[in-house]
């Protein structure tokens, strides 16, 4: 038996990346599976491989994570489709608003950028808690993952924003998994260091200009290389499971050893 077997899972972000990484290995241990993300295509192509597994219960649902009502929404097709939401992964998030401006210091970043991307990393994963929790309290509990990154603790000059996003993730897992704890609802984190991701290899395309290229990250990374996304899912699939009952408020960090170094 898998160790979602009978679980209803909802990820974010989950079309591609990360979190379609745990949409893979969620699978693998039985869970049913709710995937939003933005773009309808995406999230076909993504159900199709999917469904392409035996016995695979998976739905898919459009939805910007900067929307409440939307989350709103998200939230309800998953309560229609299967009766309940047992875990729930926040995994949708940007390295930056603006492509063209990635890398730029805040003397010159947009206010507009630095609230879109704090927009989309901290407020979307606040509203994906508070949403889920509210419905998973009626069913009797339930476990909530959310992504940060190992750069809520490190510095990276040109993506401060970032950087604030992820350590607002952290706290704010913290916070809400002390106010759950009535509700038997544990809240926990991810914080990666770098991932071979769609995300990480479109800020390694344009390398040059921000000196954040592959072998730089690689070169940061004690164990010499970046992290595959299945290596981060596992990660997610114990604080998902039940393996870990006894921890909450939590952040852990796959990083390859960034806070050895």
């Amino acid at each position: 038996m898998g160790k979602l077997e009978g679980k209803v899972a909802l990820i974010t972000g989950g079309a591609s990346g990360i979190g379609f990484a745990c949409a893979l290995r969620y699978q693998e241990e039985g869970a049913s599976l709710v995937l939003s993300d933005l773009g309808v295509e995406r999230l076909a192509t993504a159900a199709d491989t999917l469904k392409q597994q035996a016995n695979t219960r998976v739905t898919t649902f459009e939805a910007d994570v900067r929307s409440e009502t939307a989350l709103d929404d998200l939230m309800s097709h998953a309560m229609d489709e299967f009766g309940r939401i047992d875990t729930v992964l926040a995994a949708a998030g940007v390295a930056s608003a603006n492509p063209d401006t990635f890398g730029d210091n805040l003397l010159t970043k947009t206010l507009d950028d630095w609230n879109a991307v704090l927009a989309i990393n901290l407020t979307g994963v606040m509203l994906t808690n508070r949403l889920a929790a509210r419905h998973m309290i009626t069913t009797g509990g339930g476990s909530i993952v959310n992504i940060s990154s190992t750069a809520s603790r490190v510095a990276l000059p040109g993506a401060v924003d970032y950087c604030v996003s992820k350590a607002g993730v952290s706290m704010l897992t913290h916070g809400f998994a002390l106010e759950m704890l009535e509700h038997n609802i544990r809240v926990n984190a991810i914080g990666p260091g770098y991932v071979d991701t769609p995300m990480t290899r479109g800020e390694t395309e344009s390398e040059d200009a921000d000196g954040s290229s592959r072998e730089q990250m690689e070169a940061m990374t004690p164990m010499g290389r970046i992290a595959d996304p299945a290596e981060i899912a596992a990660t997610a699939v114990y604080l998902a499971s039940d393996e870990s009952s006894y921890t909450t408020g939590a952040t852990l960090y796959p990083n390859g050893g960034m806070y050895i170094a």
